[in-house]
């Protein structure tokens, strides 16, 4: 197996209630590279983000983990692998910040232990990274959407994860707040390593902060490669259903695209 892989998917398929929604999916996910997936609306997006974290199980194939398959592993392995966000984190919000990032601890603990000094280091350090150090004894539910992104964000990476899993992490959040939260997933992975696998809407936003784009339609795979590569491509008309013009940026030298007019 080679070694840079971390996330192997091969040839999977997804049904709900009978009928297909994605097909023969197979994706080689590299170890400390960010990738974005990124599709038409209802084209399966959160679906496969959701079987790659378990939280729905395959028609077929197989989802592993360094070569694990991660169906067959015990849950708190996983969890010391692999962290998700999912779009919506409305269960929990009656505590401080300080007490949500410390149940990313819970993964690496036996049941009957709390919180240790290493614990307490790992907990600082995952508020220092997401700058939420001053809202730590803030309750979650006072806290503006950014701020909460922050925090359970920070949640995440005290799993100490090897890869992390964001489904749509701007969503519901004002132009300020998304810039805010997708440079901080881009500093996780440059200062930290951590692979990043995301779902994103905003085409620029995933463009511009990936080292590869996996495009979904029509229940498959359409396209992957890099940014460049995929912009340039005939992708933004076929699958968007849009002409657009292709700019570069010059911070990131990587492409911006502007949308002209719908196809």
């Amino acid at each position: 197996m080679n070694e840079n892989i971390i996330l192997s998917i091969e040839d999977l398929s997804i049904s709900y209630k009978n009928k297909d929604v994605l097909k023969g999916i197979n994706l080689k996910i590299e170890k400390g590279k960010v990738y974005s997936i990124i599709g038409p609306n209802g084209c399966g997006k959160t679906t496969l983000m959701r079987t790659i974290s378990r939280s729905i199980k395959p028609k077929e194939g197989k989802v592993s983990l360094h070569g694990d398959n991660i169906f067959e592993m015990k849950n708190k392995n996983v969890a010391k692998k692999m962290a998700i966000l999912n779009q919506n984190n409305n269960t929990i919000s009656d505590i401080t910040v300080r007490k949500l990032v410390q149940y990313g601890r819970y993964a690496h603990k036996d049941w009957w232990k709390g919180i240790d000094d290493e614990d307490d280091k790992i907990v600082e350090w995952a508020m220092e990274k997401t700058r939420v150090t001053d809202l730590q004894n803030r309750r979650i539910d006072t806290l503006s959407g950014g701020e909460k992104q922050r925090a359970w964000i920070a949640m995440s990476i005290a799993q100490k994860p090897e890869i992390l899993l964001l489904d749509e992490p701007t969503t519901y959040l004002d132009i300020c707040h998304q810039l805010e939260i997708m440079d901080l997933v881009s500093r996780l992975n440059k200062e930290e390593g951590i692979t990043i696998v995301m779902v994103l809407h905003d085409i620029n936003h995933a463009a511009r902060y990936s080292d590869k784009l996996i495009v979904i339609n029509n229940q498959k795979i359409y396209s992957q490669g890099d940014p460049w590569t995929i912009l340039e491509s005939e992708v933004l008309e076929e699958v968007f259903k849009v002409k657009a013009e292709i700019t570069m940026d010059t911070d990131t030298m990587k492409p911006i695209f502007y949308a002209k007019k719908v196809v």
